[in-house]
């Protein structure tokens, strides 16, 4: 079992960070970053029991507490024995965190494809979700963080490949 943890302290209100929670997936999404990674879609509100992904990756929503909490377990891909789980958590009076937690076991082909390539996509996606609240919270332009190399390599032939796909099942 390993972790993989993302979090950041912003100044700002336990509140705010908990409104900012409660609009995962929805159409004012202020956390996920849907500028430049595949938009966190669920089958219906943000609640236990939503069933959803992003990208390549399934989970349906396990445990909700609006404003506070949400953990998702995964369903796909094969592997992915775990959650992954975002928590806001009032540091003093002026500072708020938002932290984003992978709780998981590997199996199979996800003892390679994680540490290669889901990782370092992963990680760079949360760096910019965390970007994003910042910008909120400041009211300031969203800029683009600067993606490693080989994000970015990782990030072209995952595009490539994902339109290469379409184009088969729209033919087929």
């Amino acid at each position: 079992m390993f972790k993989n943890i993302h979090s950041g302290d912003f100044r700002t209100d336990y509140s705010t960070i908990g409104g900012m929670l409660d609009t995962l997936s929805s159409k004012k999404d202020m956390i996920w970053p849907v500028h430049a990674w595949p938009p966190l879609r669920l089958d219906g509100e943000l609640s236990v029991g939503a069933k959803g992904g992003h990208g390549p990756i399934r989970y349906f929503v396990e445990e909700y507490e609006p404003g506070r909490y949400v953990r998702f377990r995964f369903t796909s891909p094969k592997g992915f024995d775990g959650t992954h789980s975002f928590a806001v958590n009032q540091m003093d009076k002026e500072t708020t965190a938002l932290r984003h937690e992978i709780n998981m076991k590997l199996r199979g082909f996800a003892i390679i494809s994680w540490p290669l390539s889901i990782r370092w996509l992963h990680d760079a996606l949360l760096e910019d979700a965390l970007d994003r609240v910042e910008a909120h919270i400041n009211g300031t332009p969203l800029g683009q963080r600067a993606w490693s190399p080989w994000v970015r390599f990782l990030r072209k032939i995952t595009t490539v490949s994902s339109s290469r796909r379409k184009r088969v099942q729209n033919v087929q």
